[in-house]
């Protein structure tokens, strides 16, 4: 079976977004200060690396096996990761990993964008 180009571009996106949002971590600051003391920072770490995992998870039930729930979940992780990154650019202003996450918030909204559109319509189960 042929996956639609919608839903290919969908999956292209979303997978380049989560490596950026691996990149991202890498580029974190973690160093420890008074509140967060080095596990604290490396459980952190790790919880990112997790959901990293989880997304590119839901990216592949999605495209791969037709899910339409992964893509709703993705579309909810998304607002909450602008609202987040718009908290986090008032605060500290625009840093390098800021920076990589606006971009994989834009790939990721084109990416959405793509799966609701086009020659998707059809493709996720309900």
């Amino acid at each position: 079976m042929n996956v639609p180009r919608n839903v290919l571009w969908f999956e292209i996106l979303l997978y380049l977004s989560l490596a950026l949002d691996a990149l991202s971590v890498a580029f974190q600051d973690r160093t420890p200060h008074g509140e967060m003391t080095e596990q604290m920072v490396m459980v952190a770490a790790l919880m990112a690396g997790g959901m990293i995992l989880l997304l590119m998870y839901f990216v592949w039930l999605a495209a791969q096996h037709r899910k339409n729930w992964p893509r709703w979940v993705l579309a909810a992780v998304l607002v909450l990761s602008v609202m987040s990154l718009i908290q986090v650019i008032g605060d500290r202003g625009l840093e390098l990993d800021s920076g990589i996450e606006v971009v994989s918030c834009i790939l990721t909204t084109a990416g959405l964008y793509f799966s609701f559109t086009g020659d998707a319509h059809g493709w996720f189960d309900a």
